[in-house]
């Protein structure tokens, strides 16, 4: 058993992940990578590429300016705008932004109502991405705690690290880019939006402060993920997408569940870190 595997076994839940290097070595590390569960909030990051791309066809303008409403603040606890007075006004451009690095789910509404759901998920499984499928704007939090993953977004380890590696090649390959529907000028922003997160908590937790770690998180009632590149002078050293499903509200010590599963997931990225001499 490899320290991967130690770690994912240890846990009184189900821990995925998909890890590859992108020093040339082509070394890569993975458990239940193909196993379609949950999105949450990581499916974001194929909603701002895709973004982008809109964009710069011309379907979409960044500028255009949303209003929040009431009815995109219900039921919202995701964020920053759930708190924001009804009629305040921001771009679409923030919009995207906040999406990302607080992962806002009014915003996230927004966008999407911009984009269209089945776009999206189109433009993800003709990429490759086949187990990842949006379903509605935002997922309905009244969903109990053992709801079908189906019952909400979707996708796998193996396909947001497929997206990932595929930006990252889309910085210096123009036709890499072109295939992701964007420019390399447009996989730059996408990252570094993603260098702004906000929440730290699992990839970049035991990774050494001033690491650039372009990530984007994910929780649902039962789960917590996070996908994202690590870099290590000035170039991507790994893509990692992670997810803990099924994660209790107490674990057998007595700590928060939620603990555990951000401690997993750092500790998978401290892993990779070091197994490819970032240390």
């Amino acid at each position: 058993m490899d320290r991967f595997e130690s770690i994912a076994h240890a846990q009184p839940f189900t821990l995925t992940y998909r890890i590859e290097a992108l020093d040339g070595s082509g070394r890569a590390w993975g458990k239940g990578a193909e196993v379609v569960q949950p999105s949450a909030s990581t499916r974001k990051v194929g909603i701002m590429m895709n973004a982008l791309g809109a964009a710069r066809a011309g379907r979409i303008d960044l500028s255009k300016k949303l209003t929040i409403t009431a009815g995109l603040q219900e039921g919202i606890n995701s964020g920053t705008y759930q708190h924001m007075s009804p009629g305040t006004e921001y771009s679409l451009r923030d919009a995207i932004v906040n999406m990302i690095i607080t992962s806002d789910n009014v915003s996230t509404q927004l966008v999407l109502t911009e984009l269209g759901v089945d776009h999206v998920t189109a433009w993800a499984k003709g990429l490759g991405m086949t187990g990842t499928q949006l379903r509605g704007l935002v997922p309905n939090p009244t969903l109990p705690w053992d709801h079908a993953a189906e019952e909400v977004a979707t996708t796998c380890p193996a396909d947001q690290a497929l997206l990932l590696r595929r930006i990252v090649a889309g910085l210096t390959d123009a036709a890499e880019a072109k295939a992701l529907g964007v420019t390399p000028e447009d996989c730059a922003t996408g990252l570094e939006i993603m260098s702004w997160q906000r929440l730290r908590g699992m990839i970049p937790f035991l990774l050494p402060h001033g690491t650039r770690i372009d990530n984007k998180t994910g929780r649902s009632q039962r789960g917590r993920s996070d996908v994202g590149v690590v870099w290590k002078d000035g170039k991507p050293l790994f893509v990692i997408a992670a997810y803990a499903d099924w994660v209790p509200d107490t674990l057998p010590d007595g700590l928060p569940g939620q603990s555990g599963a951000y401690l997993s997931i750092a500790k998978l990225a401290r892993a990779a870190w070091e197994e490819l001499g970032g240390a």
